[in-house]
């Protein structure tokens, strides 16, 4: 069996910029997100400003990129129009492999939220723990893990990813440098909005050489 990653001469990913999801405000209400899917999130404008300003960084970062893939969920597909202005790159490609994690009937729920309407949810949630736990409808972390590990097989060469913070820590725990304790305390991925994050070939395989770095944005 092939090594995730072995035909890759450079891995970067880029989270998407501020939704309007992630500019939401914490109230203490059940919901952080109505009327809409995850996949039709879109950027804020500080979210287009952000993509443009990782775009000109990218453009900085190698030379020519071999292969570009996205998320097909709106908030990735800003981000990549916008930023591959900068980038002497090919047209994205969309693969549903790299989407955001699916969470089912909670979606759009804060913790607060999933007590209060999902108490056997949130039971499990505690039980469980964050990695594990997977929502009526949706998916835990190694479901996601299992469709990442499929797409990175089949990256070669330069590759540059439009993706979302999961996916970006996931890519973190198949390429061998997060255990399963260090990702079920985190509570979510903590993967910063048009955050920079990537590997280069080296004996042995990929090396992490620039994570969740976002001083392209200062």
């Amino acid at each position: 069996m092939e090594t995730v990653g072995a035909g890759l001469e450079s891995l970067t990913m880029v989270r998407h910029g501020q939704s309007v999801a992630n500019a939401a405000p914490f109230t203490g209400a059940d919901e952080f997100l109505t009327g809409t899917s995850d996949a039709d999130v879109p950027l804020t404008e500080l979210g287009r400003q952000q993509a443009a300003a990782a775009g000109r960084r990218l453009a900085t970062v190698e030379p020519r990129f071999d292969l570009v893939l996205c998320s097909p969920y709106v908030r990735t597909r800003e981000t990549a129009r916008i930023a591959l202005e900068f980038v002497t790159a090919p047209a994205a490609r969309f693969d549903e492999r790299l989407r955001d994690r699916e969470t089912g009937i909670l979606f759009g729920l804060t913790r607060a939220g999933i007590a209060h309407r999902y108490p056997e949810q949130h039971r499990e949630l505690e039980r469980l723990g964050g990695f594990y736990h997977r929502p009526p409808g949706g998916e835990s972390w190694p479901d996601v893990a299992l469709r990442l590990r499929a797409v990175l097989r089949d990256m070669r060469g330069h590759v540059l990813v439009f993706t979302h913070d999961i996916v970006i820590v996931l890519t973190r725990y198949l390429f061998g440098e997060l255990e399963i304790a260090e990702l079920s305390a985190q509570t979510t991925a903590q993967v910063r909005n048009a955050s920079l994050t990537r590997w280069e070939r080296r004996e042995g395989g990929p090396l992490l050489t620039v994570y969740n770095d976002t001083a392209h944005l200062d």
